[in-house]
């Protein structure tokens, strides 16, 4: 969303639990209140981090976003099975004993 309250919060939260078991997870916030509230009322469990984990795990996220970006300019005018072709030579390349 490009908005953050706690019922946008909460409407992630939802969807999320309708698609992956996160009931035993660990999430790492920021000090937003909107996200401790959200989770709170979720029963969720959370840990305030402001530096160390969360923010490796935010650069990981950020590089993903950037490489999915970049990708997806790279093949924005080809057909779909053009770059589904391609996905799968990179990851049999990628995985490709060396």
């Amino acid at each position: 969303f490009s908005t953050t309250t706690t019922a946008l919060t909460e409407i992630f939260l939802r969807e999320l639990r309708e698609k992956h078991d996160v009931e035993s997870a660990v999430f790492l916030v920021d000090g937003a209140q909107h996200l401790q509230t959200a989770l709170a009322r979720a029963s969720l469990r959370f840990q305030t981090e402001r530096n160390g984990n969360r923010n490796a795990i935010e650069r990981i996220f950020r590089e993903l976003k950037r490489r999915t970006s970049s990708f997806s300019n790279c093949f924005s005018h080809v057909e779909p099975q053009t770059a589904e072709n391609w996905l799968q030579a990179f990851a049999a390349w990628l995985n490709a004993p060396n």
